[in-house]
């Protein structure tokens, strides 16, 4: 028995002297959300692939809810994954309630549960009754992603799917990953959207030229790249070089519209640095009018990371 929902082990996909995935090592556990990001042709796709069963590793080995996913055998474990592919293609001629009744038939799920489905994408009654020609492409996105829900998947894999959401419809999203994810479901996400990916996933994974360069929570990602942390403060414009004086030699100083000052340092040090600038003593004081402490985002690990690799 595993503990993992999925399991991908020195996973390398050739096609002839083109290396797609390179030596990839994966785990996903039941009830965790891992969001795996990287440029076109990192090999995001290509892994989803081998894990849907669609392509086979021409090395390693992948283990999919106990079974390999492109075995004939392994066509009852197939019904219990949802995919929401990045480019959605639907019959333009069938209304949103043939089109999932259609899919419903074929994953073998009932389609009693599907009006509950619509509702929880967001599709009003009356859309469902409309051509999918007539659909924007954010109602054809979340037809998708209904289509992905079908028959309660087990492991869910979503590959770009927030595209042509709007803000709201994007939280909405998010909202149902969440439920899924504490109701067990193994999410697999693949998005260029990576601020927005920030608190959502449990996991991040760096995928660049094929291989897996970075894997872990946001705070372990910043822990390994150990990029500066900021600072910025609002004051008067009179107490900066009284600011310049109390921090010292220890981070670097920028000046920025609206009376507020950045001061960039290690994350080790960025406490020391707080103490300094609030405390009173016999240094000159400051009148902050306002803090605040800025992470670097996953859009900066995610550069950190792929300079790296190709500094490698």
């Amino acid at each position: 028995m595993t503990d993992f929902t999925a399991e991908v082990r020195g996973v390398t996909k050739r096609y002839g002297e083109t290396e797609a995935v390179r030596g990839v090592d994966l785990t996903l556990a039941p009830g965790e959300c891992v969001a795996m990001v990287g440029h076109n042709g990192a090999g995001k796709s290509s892994l989803i692939k081998l894990m849907l069963g669609l392509t086979t590793p021409t090395e390693g080995s992948i283990r999919v809810l106990g079974g390999d996913p492109a075995s004939a055998a392994c066509s009852p474990i197939r019904r219990q994954i949802g995919f929401l592919p990045e480019n959605v293609a639907f019959h333009p001629n069938m209304t949103g309630r043939e089109t999932l009744d259609f899919y419903a038939r074929l994953k073998g799920a009932s389609r009693r549960g599907n009006d509950a489905l619509f509702e929880k994408v967001g599709l009003e009654p009356t859309a469902i009754k409309r051509r999918v020609s007539t659909y924007s492409k954010g109602m054809r996105q979340r037809l998708a992603l209904a289509q992905a829900l079908l028959g309660g998947p087990k492991l869910l894999f979503l590959d770009e799917p927030t595209t042509g959401l709007d803000p709201a419809l994007r939280q909405s999203f998010y909202a149902i990953v969440a439920e899924l994810r504490d109701q067990g479901t193994t999410v697999l996400l693949c998005s260029h959207a990576l601020t927005e990916l920030e608190g959502q996933a449990d996991r991040v994974m760096v995928m660049s030229r094929g291989r897996k360069v970075a894997d872990g929570s946001l705070a372990t990602l910043r822990s390994l790249a150990q990029l500066p942390v900021r600072i910025r403060l609002t004051l008067p414009t009179d107490d900066i070089d009284a600011l310049a004086s109390r921090v010292g030699q220890g981070a670097a100083l920028t000046r920025l519209a609206g009376g507020v000052v950045e001061l960039a340092c290690a994350n080790d040090d960025k406490i020391d640095l707080v103490r300094r600038i609030a405390c009173d003593g016999p240094a000159a004081k400051v009148a902050v009018k306002d803090i605040e402490i800025v992470q670097p985002s996953l859009d900066e690990m995610y550069a950190h990371f792929l300079r790296r690799e190709a500094a490698e």
